[in-house]
């Protein structure tokens, strides 16, 4: 078994990540037997990695899928363990500290269809007035959300729910009134 202390530091696995997206966009025009190669080892990897799964315990199932890496190599080869609802609502609550930071809060609201669906309130986003802060927010949750949710087409910021102030009814007009025959 390989030593831990051997493994890619993440800055150098999204180094080699980014290399491969050059790379392959390259490949993408260009079809002939590289290409094929790419996807045929992609097929048996993803094949490869769907067994590993099916061996695993579930302790071991939610450890592989919570590994932001290997999570999206599950993603990848649509075979995460995790439904996209709870993938993408854990993404919101990673990133609700940083909003909650700027004086706002960002709440998980669910999924309408394929479209997620979050309550952005506050300093988070500025709320109004502020600019586009509302649109950064909701700019870095779409990426965060369809990094972990390719199976959601699209984000999108609810409106806070208004409850309605309890009604006053004044104690007088309740009382009941005499009648005019009733009266003296």
């Amino acid at each position: 078994m390989a030593d831990a202390a051997v493994r890619l530091p993440d800055p150098a696995v999204e180094a080699r990540l980014g290399r491969l997206d050059e790379v392959l966009a390259g490949l993408e025009g260009t079809p002939g037997p590289a290409l094929e190669a790419v996807r045929l080892l992609t097929e048996v990897y993803g094949e490869a990695l769907a067994r590993v799964l099916d061996h695993a315990e579930e302790p071991l199932r939610r450890t592989l899928a919570e590994d932001e890496l290997l999570g999206h190599l599950l993603v990848l080869h649509e075979i995460h363990p995790e439904p996209p609802e709870r993938r993408a609502a854990r993404a919101v609550e990673k990133l609700r500290p940083a909003v909650r930071e700027r004086g706002g809060d960002l709440v998980w609201a669910g999924v309408d269809g394929r479209v997620a669906r979050v309550r952005l309130t506050g300093g988070g986003g500025c709320g109004s007035g502020c600019g586009g802060g509302s649109a950064d927010v909701i700019g870095a949750v779409r990426a965060a959300v369809l990094a972990v949710a390719p199976e959601l087409e699209s984000v999108e910021a609810v409106a806070e729910e208004r409850k309605a102030a309890p009604a006053f009814v004044p104690l007088s007009t309740i009382k009941r009134r005499a009648l005019p025959q009733e009266a003296r």
